[in-house]
C-alpha cells in the first residue's frame, strides 16, 4: 500500500511539472528601431519597461538637444522601470517604482493589450506632473495596465527635470546647432512622441492615432506639444488635466539665458565648462536654492518658434480634438486669505492687495455678498490664479483656431477619508501623507472638493493601486465614468458613448458646456466667464 502511495505522489509531481512547463509561454519580444525587448507577461497584458528613447544627457550631450539611442546586441531586458530624472524628494509622498535616480534618465514604458504586433490599436502617451521639479513615469497612479486593458496601447515618459531640462545660458545658446536653449525636457517629450512614431506599431499601435495626455506640469507639456513644431504633426488628440503654458507670459531667449547666467554666478559658476564639470548631485543641491520658476520655459526660436500663446492666436498649433479642464479645489482659500477670517471685508482687502488699480473689476467678479460665501469665493479665486485660468485659456484658444471639437471638464469628487490604519496624518497631493509624529495635530478635515491631482487615479482606473484612502462604491462609479470618457474620446476624439452622460463640445466666444464630473456627473453652462475674461484683460497688459 505504502509503494502505491509513493507511486501516486511521484506520478503526481511529474504530471504537474509537465503541465508548468507545458504552459509557461515564452516573454513577450518586440523588434524596435534598435534592437529586440523582452517585456513581461502581466495577465494578458505586455508590459516593457526603461525602454531607452534617447542616449543618456550626459557629460558633453548635458543640456543639449536628445540625441539618438545607439542599437543594441541580443535581447535587452525591459522588465524593469529606468532611472527617474534627477530631483530632490521635494514630494515626499511621490511613490516610485525605478531602479534610482540619474541624469541617465531618458526611458519610456509601454503596456500593450497586443497579441499580433498587427490590430492598429489606438495609443495614449502620458507625461507626469511635478512642478518640472519631481515626479516619474513608474509612479502606480499612472501605471498603463487598466487602460490597456481597454484596448489601449498606454505609454509612459520620463524627462528632464530642474535646471537639467530646462536651463538657458548664452554659451549654450551659441554651441546649439539651432541657436537656442532651453526647453530640454519638452524636446524629451518631443523625442518619445518621435519614438512611438517609429516603434509603436510593433507593439500593436497605430502611430496615427497618438493621443498625448498629462496632469499638472504633464498638462503644461501637453498644451506644449501641441504648439511646437517639433511634436505638433505627430499627434491625433490631446487630453490635459489642470494646466497649460497659456496662463502666463513665456520668457523671450535673452530673459532665460539672463536667468541662467544669474544662476550659474549665485554658485560662482562663470562658464558652460565649469557647469558641465560639475556633479549631477552638486548641479541638483545648487539648483534648489534658486526657487520655483528660476529656469523658465523660453521662446528659444526652436522648440517654440513663437510664444505659445501667439501660436495658438493664429491657429498654427495641432488641429486635434482636446479634452481638458480643472478640479474644484486646485488651490486652498488660505492661499488668498492667509490667516484672516473669511469675511466679505478681509477677501476685498486680499483682492485690493493683490490687484491694486483693478481691485474693483476684480471684486466684482469673485467677492459674494455674505461671509459664509467666502470660503468658496477664495477657493474658486485661488484655484483660478494657480491654474484654472491657463486651462481655460487653453481651452479658449483651441475652440477658436484649433479648427476641431473641444470638451471641457470639471472633476469635483472629493478623496474620500484616509483607511483608518493611516492614523492621525495629513493627505498629501500625490497620494501620500504626512503623520503626525507628536500626537497634538489637530485631525485633518476632509477636502470640500477635488483638490489638485484627485482625478488621476480615477482617470487611469488605478484606485487600488493607492492604499491610502477608503475608496467606497461611490467612487469606483466615478472612475468608471471618467475613465470611459478618457477611453472614448483616447479611441475616437470624442469623449460620448454608452454609458456615460452626453457631453457637448465647447462652442467658440460663448459660455462652455462643461461636463460636471462626480457621482452625478452631468453637463452644465459655464457661470463664471466674465471672471476668466477679466483675467485674461490682465494678461493683455
Amino acid at each position: 500500500m505504502k509503494k502505491l502511495i509513493c507511486y501516486f505522489l511521484l506520478s503526481l509531481l511529474f504530471t504537474s511539472n509537465l503541465f508548468a512547463q507545458q504552459n509557461e509561454l515564452p516573454a513577450p519580444k518586440v523588434k524596435v528601431e534598435n534592437g529586440v525587448l523582452e517585456g513581461v507577461d502581466e495577465s494578458g497584458v505586455y508590459t516593457f519597461k526603461g525602454i531607452p528613447y534617447a542616449a543618456p544627457p550626459v557629460g558633453e550631450l548635458r543640456w543639449r538637444e536628445p540625441q539618438p539611442v545607439k542599437n543594441w546586441e541580443g535581447v535587452r531586458k525591459a522588465d524593469k522601470f529606468g532611472n527617474k530624472a534627477m530631483q530632490l524628494p521635494i514630494f515626499g509622498d511621490m511613490n516610485f517604482r525605478s531602479g534610482g535616480t540619474s541624469e541617465d534618465c531618458l526611458y519610456l514604458n509601454v503596456w500593450t493589450p497586443s497579441n499580433t504586433g498587427k490590430e492598429k490599436l489606438p495609443v495614449l502617451v502620458y507625461y507626469y506632473g511635478g512642478g518640472f521639479m519631481a515626479g516619474d513615469g513608474s509612479e502606480p497612479r499612472y501605471d498603463g495596465e487598466s487602460m490597456a486593458r481597454r484596448g489601449i496601447v498606454t505609454v509612459t515618459v520620463n524627462y528632464r527635470l530642474g535646471v537639467f531640462g530646462l536651463l538657458s545660458h548664452p554659451e549654450l545658446t551659441k554651441e546649439s546647432p539651432h541657436h537656442a536653449s532651453g526647453n530640454y525636457g519638452l524636446m524629451d517629450q518631443s523625442a518619445a512622441l518621435q519614438w512611438v512614431q517609429k516603434n509603436i506599431a510593433a507593439f500593436g499601435g497605430d502611430p496615427k492615432r497618438v493621443t498625448i495626455a498629462g496632469e499638472s506640469a504633464g498638462s503644461f507639456s501637453v498644451s506644449a506639444q501641441m504648439a511646437s513644431p517639433l511634436s505638433r504633426n505627430l499627434i491625433a488628440g490631446a487630453i490635459g488635466e489642470s494646466g497649460s503654458v497659456l496662463g502666463n507670459p513665456t520668457a523671450t531667449l535673452k530673459e532665460a539665458e539672463a536667468a541662467g547666467v544669474k544662476w550659474a554666478q549665485s554658485i560662482n559658476k562663470n562658464s558652460l565648462a565649469e557647469l558641465r564639470a560639475m556633479s549631477a548631485e552638486d548641479l541638483l543641491k545648487g539648483a534648489s536654492k534658486a526657487g520655483f520658476g528660476a529656469f523658465p520655459f523660453c521662446v528659444d526660436g526652436y522648440f517654440f518658434p513663437k510664444s505659445p500663446l501667439e501660436i495658438f492666436e493664429k491657429g498654427e498649433q495641432a488641429h486635434v480634438p482636446l479634452l481638458a479642464g480643472w478640479n474644484s479645489q486646485e488651490m486652498v482659500p488660505q492661499f488668498v486669505m492667509g490667516g484672516d477670517k473669511f469675511t466679505v471685508e478681509n477677501f476685498k482687502k486680499a483682492l485690493q492687495k493683490t490687484f491694486g488699480d483693478k481691485a474693483d473689476e476684480a471684486i466684482k467678479q469673485y467677492v459674494p455678498a455674505t461671509d459664509d460665501e467666502v470660503e468658496q469665493a477664495a477657493t474658486d479665486f485661488a484655484s483660478d490664479r494657480f491654474i484654472g485660468f491657463g486651462t481655460w485659456k487653453w481651452i479658449d484658444m483651441q475652440a477658436k483656431s484649433g479648427g476641431k471639437p473641444v470638451y471641457r471638464y470639471l472633476y469635483a469628487r472629493p478623496r474620500p477619508a484616509m483607511r483608518a490604519e493611516m492614523g492621525n496624518a495629513t493627505a498629501n497631493l500625490a497620494g501620500g501623507i504626512t503623520k503626525d509624529t507628536t500626537g497634538k495635530a489637530p485631525k485633518a478635515p476632509l477636502p470640500k472638493g477635488a483638490v489638485h491631482s484627485a482625478e488621476i487615479e480615477y482617470a487611469m482606473g488605478n484606485l487600488p493601486t493607492n492604499r491610502v484612502y477608503d475608496w467606497q462604491p461611490e467612487d469606483f462609479k466615478v472612475a468608471a465614468i471618467i475613465q470611459s470618457f478618457f477611453e472614448n474620446f483616447i479611441k475616437t476624439g470624442n469623449p460620448n458613448g454608452l454609458t456615460v452622460p452626453k457631453w457637448p463640445a465647447v462652442k467658440a466666444n460663448q459660455p462652455a458646456e462643461l461636463m460636471y464630473i462626480n457621482v452625478d456627473s452631468k453637463s452644465m453652462t459655464e457661470k463664471n466667464r466674465n471672471r476668466y475674461l477679466f483675467l485674461e484683460s490682465l494678461l493683455k497688459k
